[in-house]
Parts: structure tokens; C-alpha cells; sequence
């Protein structure tokens, strides 16, 4: 039996679609939040590793989704959000000891992240883990197949399905755009706005794009492009906050 380290990917904080404890958060915050990420990164490598047997992975874990291939339908599919995606952005609001009346949007936006990476990988995880996020009832819906997954070119049945995906993501976007605005620490508000700002460019990407045939990820450019647009809408929001009635203001 491997170790936990062993069965790790290489994938570290750096090499995520989304930015984790960057620099905008404030350094006493940084420690627990990376330290978390590490736990859960392992997590999800040994969940994810193609050569390890369901028993094996088990082993290794308490309760991850080894087992469970394919989701029912959208209910279902948040319902594996709320597991696996929505507890992080929660631990890293109390790190920071934000208002629970944030997690409403909080756990929209992980929803959003995590459903926009399986609709990137969805080819991938469906070949090397036999693994389906998308639902099964939009699949059928649109008269697509399973199988069709492992084509090097989705087909038009699929690409509806996926684009259909993609944009009841895009509602649960719609759904997190304040959470950037309700949060009291400056520094966590501007990361929210730069994440947001990436999912609502990604999941355009993913409503236009076929992710078996062509790029659906952002590169140095669109990170660097995005990021800027990002902390300029957090930014602008931040000032209208300060000058909003009532607004009492905390150290950044």
C-alpha cells in the first residue's frame, strides 16, 4: 500500500485554475488557508489517481467520491458541491472571521468553480476514472451519450449538453456576483472579485467552446488580463462599500 504522499499528482496551490491564498490575503491568513489546501489536494489526488483501486483508495480515505461515477441529475451534482467545494470557501470566510450570512453566496461560487473544472476535464475524467459529472438527465436531454465523452471532438448532442451545463453554471454565478461586496476583510474581497471575475470569463469560454477539441483553460495572458479586470471591479466595489450609509470600516 502507497503512502498518502505518494499518491499525490504534483499539483500544488500554484497549478490551479483558481488563485489560493495569493498574495491579496493578508500573511497571518495565508498558513492555515494553504495548510487546509494541502489536506484537501491530497484528498482529491488519491479520489483521482488512475492506477489505484477503488479498495485501495479507500483505504486511504475516509469517504471521497471513489465510488460514485455518475450524478443523477443537477440536484445531485450540487449535492457532491456541497461536500467537496462549498466547505473550503467556508473555512477560509471563518480563517477570516466573516458573517455567516456569506456562505449563501459562498457556496454558489465554489458550486460554480467546481462544476466549471469537471466541464473542463470532463473528457479526461471520463477516460482515465470512468468518472461523469455531467448529469445524466441533461446527457439525455440533449441525445447524448456517456460514451461519446471519449471522442477526440464532442458531437453536436454532446456539445449541447455541455453548453446547456455551462450555462446554469453561469446562473449560479449571477447568484455569488455580490458575495465580493459582503465580505468586511479588503484583502479576501479582492481575491473573491478576481476568482469571480475568472469563472465568469471560463464559463463563457465553456458555453462557446468544445473542452474534448479546444482550449477551455486561461493562459498566462487571460490570467494576468482577468486578474487586472478583477481587482478593478473589487476595487470599485470596495470604495462604493466605504461610502455606503452605515458602513462601519475595518482594517485591511
Amino acid at each position: 500500500m502507497i503512502t498518502p504522499a505518494e499518491a499525490r499528482s504534483g499539483k500544488g496551490h500554484r497549478d490551479e485554475n483558481f488563485p489560493v491564498a495569493s498574495r491579496l490575503i493578508h500573511p497571518r491568513h495565508r498558513g492555515p488557508i494553504l495548510a487546509f489546501y494541502e489536506f484537501v489536494r491530497t484528498a482529491d489526488d488519491i479520489a483521482d489517481h488512475s492506477t489505484l483501486a477503488p479498495q485501495e483508495k479507500l483505504a486511504l480515505l475516509d469517504r471521497l467520491d471513489v465510488t460514485k461515477l455518475r450524478y443523477r441529475d443537477w440536484d445531485d451534482l450540487i449535492g457532491y458541491c456541497t461536500y467537496s467545494a462549498m466547505p473550503v470557501g467556508r473555512f477560509v470566510l471563518d480563517v477570516h472571521g466573516e458573517s455567516r450570512a456569506t456562505w449563501p453566496a459562498n457556496d454558489a461560487l465554489c458550486a460554480a468553480l467546481q462544476i466549471i473544472n469537471h466541464l473542463q476535464d470532463c473528457g479526461k475524467d471520463y477516460r482515465n476514472l470512468d468518472r461523469v459529472y455531467i448529469p445524466l438527465d441533461v446527457l439525455a436531454e440533449t441525445g447524448a451519450s456517456v460514451e461519446e465523452l471519449a471522442a477526440g471532438r464532442a458531437s453536436a448532442s454532446l456539445l449541447a449538453c455541455i453548453h446547456k451545463v455551462a450555462s446554469r453554471t453561469g446562473a449560479l454565478l449571477r447568484d455569488s456576483k455580490s458575495f465580493s461586496a459582503s465580505i468586511e476583510d479588503t484583502r479576501l474581497a479582492l481575491e473573491v472579485a478576481v476568482i469571480q471575475t475568472f469563472a465568469e470569463r471560463l464559463v463563457r469560454l465553456l458555453t462557446q467552446r468544445d473542452p474534448l477539441s479546444e482550449r477551455v483553460h486561461l493562459g498566462k495572458a487571460g490570467v494576468a488580463g482577468f486578474g487586472v479586470l478583477g481587482l478593478l471591479w473589487g476595487a470599485i466595489r470596495r470604495v462604493g462599500r466605504v461610502f455606503a450609509p452605515g458602513h462601519k470600516p475595518q482594517d485591511a
